[in-house]
């Protein structure tokens, strides 16, 4: 199986450069695995899709302003956009970085965002991927929520606004990590999950904290001869006992089903915690999820492949290109499909 069959065409006017109004007002496609067909719904009614036993698991990641901009090695250097993907150290100094243009970040380069924060470029590899060593006059993490952006994906066009560190966010982050939403999560509301609560479903969590994994474009053709970047995902021992007991679990976003997905290939929904470089693709074998809530994802991406994993390729393109026929707002802040 090829990258390339995977691909759709999108209009550009249908990628989301805004989240809708209100949280939870997105429309939601509805697909039925066992039907073959899908249907127009709305998420706000997302709640009536459950039932007494379903487990939603929802990845409680946060997201942090993880986008830098400085100058090359001097303070009138040109200009150089950092982002942090990941700490190599537990005082968060090292990190593996994304270097835009890569080249005014190499190797001996310095990066200045202001007096009180310097970047050492220490090591340079493919695609933008640098380890810098930050200097820092003030805790690390003050001066990133002072200097750092929304780190908003790059189909959006247009800068971080203020609103965007809230809507970009689920109302259920709490465990800083991401440097993106995990945004199945974002059309939640505190009422709807209570909602969903009422109906007699539980609610688990998941920590996947998203990186180049998630996000970064596959450089093969064959599926085979594709490999992910290892992302941390962490399952607590009171969720796992949650998510062991009930009936069908239901997973909001594809980064929920890797965390899931990763814990069985291990012996089951077990606490555990680790690196997962998990690629799901058609051929999988699911051995938790049940049901999938996922926004509309990029054309050959990773994501897209995961859902044709659990829908199946034909019936899920066959819903992306209604969804497009129906103008469905797209990708991060777009609409959703709920996949049963």
């Amino acid at each position: 199986m090829q990258v390339s069959d995977f691909y759709y065409e999108l209009p550009p006017e249908l990628i989301a450069q805004e989240p809708p109004t209100q949280r939870g007002a997105s429309r939601m496609l509805v697909v039925s695995r066992q039907k073959q067909s899908f249907h127009d719904d709305a998420f706000r009614n997302f709640p009536t899709y459950l039932h007494p036993g379903d487990c939603l698991i929802l990845n409680d990641t946060r997201v942090f302003p993880a986008r830098l901009h400085g100058r090359r090695n001097t303070v009138s250097g040109a200009e150089v956009e950092l982002l942090l993907v990941r700490a190599l150290d537990e005082k968060e100094i090292t990190w593996k970085v994304l270097a835009r243009p890569a080249k005014r970040a190499r190797a001996g380069d310095r990066i200045i965002f202001d007096s009180s924060l310097t970047a050492d470029v220490l090591t340079q590899g493919d695609y933008g991927e640098r380890t810098v060593r930050f200097h820092a006059s003030s805790p690390f993490n003050e001066l990133l929520e002072r200097f750092g952006e929304t780190p908003l994906p790059p189909y959006i066009h247009r800068k971080a606004e203020a609103a965007d560190r809230q809507r970009y966010q689920t109302v259920f982050a709490s465990r800083q990590g991401s440097v993106a939403a995990p945004t199945a999560g974002l059309h939640f509301t505190t009422e709807i999950l209570r909602e969903c609560q009422a109906t007699g479903a539980e609610i688990a969590y998941v920590t996947l904290h998203i990186g180049l994994g998630t996000f970064a474009p596959l450089r093969a053709e064959n599926l085979s001869d594709v490999q992910l970047h290892e992302e941390y995902f962490e399952i607590r021992e009171e969720d796992a006992h949650i998510m062991g007991r009930c009936r069908r679990r239901v997973c909001v976003g594809t980064t929920s089903v890797r965390s899931l997905e990763t814990a069985f290939l291990g012996g089951g929904a077990r606490a555990t915690k680790g690196e997962t470089n998990l690629f799901i693709y058609p051929g999988f074998h699911f051995s938790g999820t049940g049901a999938l809530l996922t926004n509309f994802h990029l054309p050959q991406s990773s994501l897209l492949m995961l859902v044709a994993a659990f829908a199946g390729r034909e019936l899920t393109l066959a819903a992306y290109r209604h969804a497009v026929k129906e103008r469905y707002r797209f990708f991060s802040y777009g609409d959703c499909m709920l996949i049963e």
